[in-house]
């Protein structure tokens, strides 16, 4: 009789297990949640509160009509013109950039990734020595701007980050783990490499490009390194680009009046940098929703298999 008490007690003991465990786990998941949430919420009242308000009493959870403004936002759009240009310009590198990255990316992984090809060992000895040593920045800028003409062209936001090894690794480990059989029936039916490509792998593939797709898409948005080396065009910067530029002269204007003593209107600083962050962090943020379903898959691409 004991031993079936203690047979019928187990189920009991371990859904209470179950039930503490589950508890334990939603209240860090909405910890960090919030942990990660309030910044952003910080920002977004940020960039609608008063600039005096800010440097004398930080920033407000709630927004009344005591510290309500706009300024941030009106410096940020004085010249909307060429901030709908820049979003142009970032929009189309980040597009074009992303589906071409992607597409060599996981035509490399692809090709590395099949028993067949015979010499797939060393060309990944090959792409891997690249990320121990390179040529340097001065070497690099010289080959991008003397021999390949970079210089105020937009294919010179696309071209220096259109392949990484490191991506390229992660998408030659995924598609290791699809088995190679399927590639051999399909040759055996006659379908060609691309078709087994197109056909087969991209679409057993879709949590590695999403995940890819992300990262790469982010690495375009928020670049600006480029544009600051290559494009001097201004009707051709991008975003992060011309936003940094703004907040750069607002705040030599500002450097220079407190200097000489010139009666020049104090420009919003803080505010701004918080309106020009929620206007850069806007359209990429909605991507996450769009690639959730595939973004935890995703984050184990390449973790078992190397």
């Amino acid at each position: 009789m004991s031993g079936q008490k203690i047979y019928k007690n187990k189920p009991m003991k371990a859904s209470m297990d179950m039930m503490v465990f589950n508890l334990i786990g939603t209240i860090l998941v909405v910890f960090f949640a919030l942990a990660c949430l309030i910044p952003f919420y910080l920002v977004l009242t940020g960039s609608f509160t008063d600039e005096k308000w800010i440097l004398t009493k930080g920033y407000s959870f709630f927004l009344n009509a005591e510290n309500f403004s706009t300024e941030g936002y009106k410096i940020v759009f004085k010249s909307p013109e060429a901030v709908l240009s820049a979003y142009g310009v970032t929009t189309f590198v980040t597009v074009a950039g992303t589906v071409l990255a992607i597409l060599i990316t996981t035509m490399t992984g692809f090709v590395l990734s099949r028993p067949d090809f015979p010499w797939r060992n060393g060309f990944s000895f090959f792409f891997f020595f690249t990320t121990l040593f390179n040529g340097g920045l001065v070497p690099w800028y010289l080959l991008c701007t003397q021999t390949l003409k970079f210089t105020n062209h937009l294919y010179a936001l696309i071209l220096p980050g259109l392949f990484s090894v490191w991506n390229m690794i992660i998408a030659k480990s995924f598609m290791k783990g699809i088995p190679y059989e399927l590639v051999e029936s399909a040759k055996v039916d006659g379908a060609s490499e691309w078709l087994i490509y197109f056909r087969i792998m991209v679409p057993l593939s879709k949590p590695l490009i999403a995940t890819l797709s992300l990262f790469t898409a982010l690495g375009y948005w928020n670049d600006w390194y480029n544009c600051m080396l290559f494009i001097n065009d201004s009707s051709k910067w991008n975003l992060q680009y011309t936003l940094q530029n703004i907040l750069n002269s607002s705040e030599a204007l500002n450097r220079m009046a407190s200097q000489t003593g010139m009666k020049v209107a104090s420009l919003p600083a803080e505010s701004m940098k918080m309106a020009m962050t929620v206007v850069a962090i806007g359209p990429i943020i909605l991507l996450y929703p769009f690639l959730q379903k595939y973004f935890v898959k995703g984050m184990t691409v390449g973790s078992v298999k190397g």
